[in-house]
């Protein structure tokens, strides 16, 4: 009987426990213990503006991580709500490197908004009001040493943690549903993305996974790359330097929502092998390949802003979101062009043809100072064409230095 009641208590015990084991995880995911800032109390925040379609208010709260410049601990954070809609599920918002401005975040709060969600834009390190005096925004957020990179990519992820923490002390808003990034904005989005449960989709723009290949081969960062050869990194050894804050190496633990990934097919700024090492970690993401370089999305900018609400007004829904096939977008080109002539020419222009999917067999109409030019080319390394310029002064073989926007 002893036996029996001593049984009957241990089977008791063990469910107890896996009760309150299943109990936490039902509370807390694993991967939400990374980057996890302390609990603070907030302050309130303060209106901005109020419009016939939305309200802003803007908030700060202090880092969890401190850099030493005051500025920088201090993070602002504006929410964008609509009007007569109560609770309306929320996306965190990021900026690109180097922003001067929010515009292109307000325009996607408003296109939020107009389909009943709120946008909370988080200002990232270095950047904006958290620039330090006397530097420029986001020129301090990458530098040439691994362990400053580290740090501000660590804060940023905090920063986006307890923003969301914010949110959900407020009554106004609702569900938190995803988070949006544009090229830095979207690597940090995808780091914040597998390590916060809160996040359950994603949008990706210009952004990639593999920070070291990133930072090793984008044509925005020769100075700081050769600052780091200068101390004796390789690529090697700056990727081991980073692992703790690698997309790629959270990602694999991350139970996935919808995520949507657009591309540039010819960016030099986010190598489009490591957007494509993103897109691999999100095997069930949806993509969309845009035919210009890291800037001439701007062409497309708008269709570019509404196709990301529609993703988060899909999921939103609880339907499954299905990218477009196909956005048109013009493939513009600047550089210098060589003739057999021995004439070179700086030259503008916009591909009107491409005889490979790769986009390096095409033919384009270039502007130059002397004449109008039809191009007809193949790329023969990386950046350098060989091929035909026709013109009405002159027609030969020529070399074409490139790059497309």
């Amino acid at each position: 009987m002893l036996s029996g009641v001593r049984f009957l208590l241990i089977l008791f015990m063990i469910v107890l426990c896996c009760t309150h084991c299943c109990g936490q995880g039902a509370l807390q995911s694993p991967q939400d213990s990374r980057f996890k800032p302390a609990g603070i109390k907030f302050d309130s925040w303060s209106l901005v503006t109020e419009t016939d379609e939305s309200t802003e208010y803007v908030t700060s709260f202090p880092s969890a991580i401190t850099s030493g410049y005051t500025e920088n601990d201090r993070v602002q954070l504006r929410v964008v709500l609509p009007v007569d809609v109560e609770r309306p599920k929320m996306v965190m918002v990021l900026h690109y490197w180097g922003a001067p401005n929010l515009k292109v975040e307000r325009a996607l709060a408003r296109e939020l908004n107009l389909r009943g969600m709120g946008a909370a834009i988080l200002t990232l390190p270095f950047h904006l009001s958290r620039t330090p005096a006397g530097a420029v925004s986001g020129a301090m957020a990458i530098q040439p040493d691994p362990a400053k990179l580290v740090a501000t990519m660590s804060q940023a992820v905090f920063d986006v943690r307890r923003g969301l923490d914010f949110l959900e002390t407020r009554g106004e808003c609702g569900k938190i549903i995803g988070i949006y990034g544009t090229s830095l904005g979207a690597i940090i989005s995808s780091l914040s993305y597998a390590v916060d449960s809160r996040l359950s989709n994603a949008v990706f723009l210009l952004g990639g996974a593999d920070l070291a290949k990133i930072i090793w081969d984008s044509s925005l960062t020769q100075p700081i790359r050769e600052s780091l050869k200068s101390k004796g990194m390789t690529e090697v050894t700056l990727r081991e330097s980073l692992s703790d804050v690698e997309p790629s190496n959270y990602l694999a633990d991350k139970a996935l929502g919808q995520t949507f990934v657009i591309r540039a097919k010819f960016d030099s700024v986010i190598p489009p092998v490591c957007t494509d090492q993103l897109i691999s970690a999100l095997p069930k993401s949806q993509v969309l390949q845009i035919d210009t370089g890291h800037y001439g999305g701007i062409a497309v900018q708008g269709r570019l802003i509404r196709e990301s609400a529609e993703f988060f007004a899909t999921v939103a829904e609880g339907k499954t979101y299905s990218a477009p096939l196909r956005l048109v977008s013009p493939t513009i080109r600047i550089g210098l062009m060589g003739r057999s002539s021995g004439a070179f020419d700086v030259v503008v222009g916009i591909d009107i043809l491409r005889w490979d999917k790769a986009g390096k067999q095409y033919a384009s109409f270039l502007l130059t100072p002397r004449d109008p030019v039809l191009w007809m080319g193949s790329e023969i390394v990386k950046g350098l064409s060989l091929g035909v310029g026709l013109s009405r002064k002159e027609t030969g073989i020529g070399l074409f230095w490139t790059t497309v926007l």
